[in-house]
């Protein structure tokens, strides 16, 4: 990006909490796209007032790809001069992330500037949509997917500020959507429906009857209300328990390993909107 390019977007609130996006990092980590790439350039988009979620990224992201590079973007001047003063501290040993972490950051929003030209295989934009409008989500994903490796793809997400409620949109390279994932802090989860707060942009207004998302909560909701005498084995029994029952339904809901995790995710033909 020279001096004269528009950074696209809008500040963000800039709210970071430790933690916040272990989920999602953890789902990029097992992703078969970071494993398989040439080249694993992953940005972290708005990260927020301090670097820390691009630093954890990095941490959870090199342990499948010991060659992973994290490059955080922000549009603030000023929460890049800080992520950078973190990053010294972090090349000092002053921090407990790796002295040799391979994190960067630059000042950029949607037109996602890198350095000569290269193509990241990730962008994970969490928490940077809530302010837009729906009618704005397409653009933005499509400014965000043209910046992808052909092999590439964008999460583009919510998460409460403690990282117990996730929710993310897997958006390929051609800008369309592929799947919604839903992601639970399972113990003393009161009801699935929680999820329905943290929606992503495209989606958040759509939970109401006759929308695809609504019908899919609805069922998730009422399918842990019947599993509660699983409850009984640990909230990760009864939470397989109702998965099994939407499953038994005929609901799309497949990835089996992480449904432990209180984690599901579902084809985006599945939510769309109607």
């Amino acid at each position: 990006m020279t001096r004269s390019d528009p950074v696209v977007g809008q500040v963000t609130r800039g709210t970071t909490n430790t933690n916040r996006l272990r989920r999602v990092d953890r789902w990029i980590a097992r992703h078969p796209i970071l494993r398989r790439t040439a080249d694993p350039l992953v940005v972290d988009l708005g990260y927020g007032a301090s670097g820390v979620t691009a630093f954890e990224l990095e941490a959870r992201l090199r342990c499948a790809r010991s060659d992973v590079e994290v490059l955080g973007l922000e549009i603030d001047p000023a929460r890049v001069a800080r992520a950078r003063e973190q990053l010294a501290r972090v090349r000092a040993g002053e921090a407990s992330f790796a002295r040799d972490a391979r994190v960067s950051f630059a000042r950029g929003g949607f037109e996602v500037p890198v350095p000569g030209g290269r193509r990241p295989a990730v962008i994970r934009a969490f928490n940077v949509l809530r302010q837009y409008d729906e009618h704005e989500v397409a653009d933005a994903w499509a400014r965000m997917a043209s910046r992808l490796r052909p092999d590439g793809m964008l999460v583009e997400g919510t998460s409460d500020e403690l990282g117990r409620i996730s929710t993310w949109i897997e958006v390929g390279p051609d800008a369309a959507p592929r799947s919604l994932t839903i992601s639970l802090r399972l113990a003393e989860l009161d009801s699935p429906a929680i999820a329905a707060e943290r929606l992503p942009k495209a989606l958040i207004h759509r939970n109401v009857p006759g929308e695809r998302v609504h019908d899919v909560i609805e069922a998730l909701d009422r399918e842990w209300t019947r599993a509660v005498a699983a409850s009984a084995f640990g909230p990760v029994q009864r939470w397989r328990a109702a998965l099994d029952a939407l499953d038994a339904a005929g609901w799309p809901i497949g990835g089996r390993a992480r449904w432990r995790l209180g984690e599901l995710t579902l084809p985006w033909e599945a939510v769309a909107p109607r």
